[in-house]
């Protein structure tokens, strides 16, 4: 229905919209989940961070506590000049109180003074060795939140140091302003807390959001909670820009693409039209003579503006598209034209190989075509063998009857590249084939230690069972050739012997009787 209704280019058109917009949707959520993960990132060093500030805070009050810690076994006259002193040159102390058997009798501020720890400071515990409490202000500074902190003297646990802490957010939202998803902070001391959206010291209780992050301070009753924003129109804009980009440039390749395999499939008619196709001849060799025994003929396209194009490209490309049939009647119409000339350069008997495709074979027009190329060629002077390429699955219910007719007709059948392809095993079982031809993959591995050495050996043995005659491809050296003959193969194809050749190639190696020399020495062939 897609088809019937849409011309091609809208169909392209269509689809490439189509996979821009899963394209967009899938690259913006792609980089939303690494938004995500980067801002998981930052939220993890911020805590870090926060947290040595922290520890370096409360570490340099609990030096100075513990420097002052000797003064509680002295009287204040004694004590509070150097009490002062200590206090003054720490930035972080409000003030510092010396504490005596729950009495606060001496300050930093005041001098002399009798007041009850519990009475001034009821939120400390002065049984604990550390007591923290956040206050709203102190007497000198109602109006500046304070940290009150006590330490109780390990050697004397009825005294201890009492210490008012100025106490702001200013480095926790240095901090914070790193990361601009982070819309609040507070510091939580006890049940109250002091947050950057209130100047004043408040329940926790009335902190409606849930924090992203607390951060605490082993050994410390106090932490630090982080709120987010949630997703910034920063980060929305980023999501959704990378991903119409790729969706638009993924959309963009799709429809070049689209469009080049519709302009492909073109330029293959108008290569055929213009006669941009040629044919080239690779000699087979009997085995034990070493003389040509036929020759396989292979496809080549010498592009106008793309040079060569290789021939895994155009032939994938033309089953893909469903020109090989096309394509291989042009074949047969060029190896028509050169067969006056082939007949005399070829013996009468000689084996002319041509690949054709499991796509070409079981369409209506096979039988005609084949039986009209058959009499385009010189009677009885050629023996046809049809290679049946691998890259498409045989029918199994057509093709026994199709190679019944073909042997009817005196065709002779091949199976190419075997062990490559769909075929294996069950194309030996289920049909009738007269050559098994030998994927290079095979002959490469001769000589060397690999998994593929020992199956070679299993193809020759079953080919033999099934009294097949055997065709050995890419024969590259002499080391192959022996092996192979040494195994009873029968035909070998290579470059050991020859290349491709053009028919003038061809003919200028049979003039020059090259023949005689191939013979003598395989791998000197000049072409």
């Amino acid at each position: 229905m897609f088809s019937r209704s849409f011309s091609t280019s809208k169909r392209i058109l269509l689809a490439s919209i189509l996979l821009g917009l899963l394209c967009a949707l899938l690259t913006g959520g792609a980089t939303c989940l690494w938004l995500r993960h980067e801002r998981q990132a930052n939220y993890n060093a911020l805590t870090r961070d926060i947290q040595n500030y922290m520890r370096a805070f409360f570490n340099d009050i609990s030096i100075t506590a513990n420097a002052v810690m000797p003064l509680t076994d002295k009287p204040c006259h004694q004590a509070s000049a150097q009490l002062t002193y200590k206090a003054a040159f720490n930035v972080h102390i409000r003030a510092l109180l010396l504490v005596r058997d729950g009495i606060v009798y001496c300050s930093s501020a005041t001098g002399d003074m009798q007041e009850n720890l519990h009475e001034i400071m009821p939120e400390l515990d002065p049984g604990k060795d550390l007591s923290l409490a956040l206050l709203s202000g102190t007497p000198m500074l109602p109006t500046k939140p304070a940290i009150a902190i006590w330490y109780r003297n390990p050697d004397s646990h009825h005294r201890g140091v009492f210490a008012t802490l100025n106490i702001n957010l200013s480095p926790y939202l240095l901090y914070t302003t790193r990361q601009h998803t982070l819309a609040d902070a507070a510091l939580i001391i006890g049940d109250n807390a002091l947050a950057t959206f209130s100047p004043h010291v408040i329940p926790v209780k009335s902190l409606k959001m849930t924090p992203t992050r607390k951060i605490t301070l082993p050994g410390y009753p106090v932490s630090v909670w982080l709120f987010v924003s949630g997703w910034t129109w920063e980060e929305i804009a980023l999501a959704a820009l990378v991903g119409l980009g790729c969706g638009l440039a993924f959309g963009l390749t799709c429809g070049g693409v689209f469009s080049l395999r519709q302009r492909s499939g073109k330029e293959i008619l108008t290569g055929i039209n213009r006669g941009q196709f040629y044919p080239v001849y690779q000699p087979i060799v009997e085995a034990k003579s070493l003389k040509t025994a036929g020759v396989e003929v292979l496809l080549r396209w010498q592009h106008p503006s793309a040079g060569t194009i290789p021939p895994d490209a155009f032939i994938s490309f033309a089953e893909a598209q469903n020109l090989i049939a096309p394509l291989t009647r042009h074949l047969f119409e060029l190896i028509a034209a050169d067969a006056p000339t082939l007949c005399t350069l070829l013996p009468e008997g000689t084996r002319l190989g041509i690949n054709l495709a499991p796509g070409h074979l079981h369409s209506p027009a096979f039988k005609d075509d084949i039986l009209r190329f058959s009499a385009s060629l010189p009677k009885g002077h050629f023996q046809i063998v049809l290679e049946i390429t691998e890259r498409d699955m045989l029918k199994g219910e057509e093709a026994p009857a199709l190679f019944d007719w073909l042997h009817r007709q005196g065709f002779e059948i091949a199976i190419d590249d075997f062990g490559t392809g769909h075929s294996a095993l069950i194309y030996l079982e289920r049909f009738q084939f007269d050559y098994l031809k030998i994927d290079r993959g095979f002959v490469n591995a001769i000589g060397q230690d690999t998994v593929t050495a020992p199956v070679l050996d299993a193809v020759l043995m079953l080919a033999e069972r099934l009294n097949m005659t055997t065709v050995a491809e890419g024969v590259e050296n002499a080391e192959q050739a022996k092996w192979l003959i040494d195994r009873g193969v029968n035909y070998l194809q290579g470059y050991w012997f020859s290349r491709p050749l053009t028919l003038m190639q061809l003919r200028r190696r049979e003039s020059g009787n090259a023949q005689a020399a191939f013979i003598s020495s395989p791998g000197s062939a000049t072409l």
